[in-house]
């Protein structure tokens, strides 16, 4: 009998569930977009419930399409947006406050302070990340600080903290089960990716109470089984990983050296490290690859803020656009030398910029600017973005031959073409693009025994196509130099 693998792909924007068989084909998948909050200027939120709804109900949804049931699967792997934060009760399971995305940036002036009071390189050197709105720890506090009764309630272990994940672990769960991976506890900045364990430093730092807080596991482990209400049957989370450990993972990235990156709401750019914690000196992050059998792998990343949400902004917020396909037709009649530049700073600027207060701007406007030169600039920004990333880690000493890519901004030929040209490296997609939930479903074939190793994952992985750099020199600096100049105008420096 196949053992079917199904995976909870969480993201910022939507909930999807896919269902793999044993050589990574999707069987069956269902996805389901929910509302996002913005209360002012720099905040975003999510009803954590809501979260939790579309999760069941795109679940259910993907075994119907997929023609199984639910006792057809092994196992379970999750795999989510990370940072964003969510307080709930430990008696009822209901949060005490909208959930606080990843992208929000309330908490900029306490990360400003705490950074001119010399805090940073505490952080650095125990979590591998900079002190920035962007992580959870102060996201934790501000929550605690502003729902009335809630600091007092934590201390006294009446409520629970979770990233996306631990979140819908408890619900799946029933209550059961508060963990979370070590690749989602890492982005909170208050795990120590060196002791492997919550930090007492950082949590008396960002003044968050241990008792909020899940037991960390492998990223292959036993989770817990769900409710047999839920989808049928009692079935095995064995498999967590945050987004981009995931996507890693789906990409068969397990050796030093190798590097992808994701196109999603978001851009982010990881390069496996192996054992070795490389500190970077140009802001870039140091963060977990994945652990497994207790042993920790790390890896250098670059994480861009805004990559399809420009896309969505286009299309939801100027209306330039009805889908984000009709990119492609503007870009190749624009062509690459477009004098208009997107930045798409709308909740400020991550990697290697680091600035919570920059925002967004379109520079280059001419009277023969037309839709074509803004939407196609808006697709260049993500490249453009990516070759920051791509500067900072050969300026850290690193070498990248090759990039493998995914996410949904990765079917565009035209896109992966450009982005080949302006990094001036080979980029490799791969047969399978839905590489964050793969990840996760191979986590959890890896706990319940449908893989015995990453060896036999690795050999699963195919490239569908291979784009290689075919821009003259001189274009891809110039490109590159008033993109530059472009995000020198939006930056507080």
């Amino acid at each position: 009998m196949t053992r079917y693998l199904l995976a909870i792909d969480q993201g910022t924007t939507s909930s999807r569930a896919i269902i793999f068989d044993p050589s990574g084909t999707i069987v069956g998948v269902a996805q389901q977009e929910f509302h996002q909050y913005f209360p002012r200027d720099g905040w975003v939120e999510h009803d954590a419930l809501e979260i939790w709804d579309s999760t069941l109900m795109v679940c259910r949804s993907a075994l119907e399409r997929a023609g199984i049931d639910a006792a057809d699967v092994a196992g379970i792997g999750i795999t989510n947006q990370r940072e964003t934060t969510v307080i709930w009760e430990r008696a009822t399971g209901k949060p005490i406050h909208h959930a606080i995305v990843w992208q929000d940036r309330r908490t900029a002036s306490w990360c400003t302070k705490l950074k001119e009071d010399g805090f940073e390189n505490v952080v650095v050197e125990r979590t591998g990340l900079l002190i920035d709105p962007y992580f959870s720890a102060t996201k934790i506090s501000w929550i605690l600080d502003n729902v009335e009764g809630a600091r007092a309630r934590a201390e006294a272990g009446e409520l629970a903290f979770g990233t996306v994940d631990s979140w819908l672990l408890w619900n799946l769960t029933g209550g059961r089960s508060h963990y979370t991976d070590a690749t989602n506890a890492s982005r909170t900045a208050l795990f120590n990716i060196h002791t492997q364990s919550w930090d007492d430093t950082l949590l008396d730092l960002f003044r968050v109470p241990r008792q909020l807080l899940p037991e960390v596991l492998d990223c292959a482990a036993d989770f817990g089984t769900t409710e047999r209400e839920w989808l049928g049957a009692e079935l095995q989370v064995a498999g967590i990983a945050g987004d981009q450990h995931a996507a890693l993972i789906g990409q068969a990235c397990f050796e030093p050296g190798m590097a992808k990156s994701t196109y999603g709401t978001g851009c982010f750019l990881m390069l496996n490290t192996g054992d070795t914690a490389l500190r970077s000196e140009n802001r870039l992050l140091t963060t977990m690859s994945y652990r497994l059998d207790g042993k920790p792998t790390y890896a250098v990343e670059g994480s861009i803020f805004v990559a399809g949400a420009a896309m969505q902004w286009l299309r939801d917020g100027l209306g330039l656009i009805a889908h984000a396909g009709e990119s492609l037709a503007h870009a190749e009649r624009v062509g690459v030398e477009n004098a208009v530049y997107l930045v798409p700073a709308f909740t400020g600027l991550g990697a290697p910029h680091w600035d919570p207060h920059a925002r967004g701007a379109i520079m280059g406007l001419t009277r023969d600017t037309g839709i074509g030169e803004i939407v196609t600039a808006g697709l260049q920004s993500v490249c453009y973005q990516t070759k920051d990333l791509v500067r900072a880690i050969q300026n850290d000493g690193a070498r990248l031959e090759s990039l493998r890519v995914d996410g949904g901004m990765a079917v565009n030929d035209w896109v992966m073409q450009f982005l080949a040209d302006i990094l001036n490296v080979t980029v490799d997609r791969p047969r399978i693009t839905e590489t964050t939930a793969l990840g996760a479903a191979y986590l959890a074939g890896l706990q319940t025994g449908v893989y015995s190793s990453l060896e036999e994952i690795s050999r699963l992985w195919e490239c569908e196509r291979q784009f290689r750099p075919d821009m003259r020199p001189s274009l891809r600096e110039s490109l590159y130099a008033g993109w530059l100049d472009a995000v020198d105008r939006v930056c507080n420096r």
